[in-house]
């Protein structure tokens, strides 16, 4: 079984490795959505994969660390690419959360990265 959970922030962010011609290279902002996908068996006698008020519970520390920051500020995050957060977002919650297969990371609605982590 499959099931995601879907979070929001809002945060500022600018793209220091890109040239300064590039528009990303100015600080600017976006609403992002981040989706936490979790693969497991269905517990019988619960009927959940996982709690989706556990997830919260895991993932909330990190959402409130994000949310309304400068992600650029956030030690880890001094390269906030869509592709960093969602490595800097697994690094952290996957030691407590085993089922996750992957953090997706949506810049806007049609600009996402998905990561599943280094294990093959």
């Amino acid at each position: 079984m499959r099931i995601s959970q879907a979070f929001k922030f809002e945060a500022a962010h600018r793209l220091p490795n890109v040239p300064q011609t590039h528009r990303c290279h100015r600080m600017h902002g976006h609403s992002y959505r981040i989706e936490l996908v979790l693969n497991g068996r269905v517990d019988p006698q619960t009927g959940f994969v996982i709690d989706f008020f556990e997830i919260e519970e895991v993932f909330g520390p990190l959402l409130r660390q994000l949310d309304h920051h400068c992600l650029n500020d956030i030690h880890g995050l001094e390269n906030p690419t869509a592709e960093n957060i969602a490595i800097w977002i697994w690094d952290r919650i996957r030691p407590r959360l085993q089922q996750l297969s992957a953090v997706k990371v949506f810049e806007t609605a049609d600009c996402w990265a998905e990561y599943e982590g280094d294990e093959p």
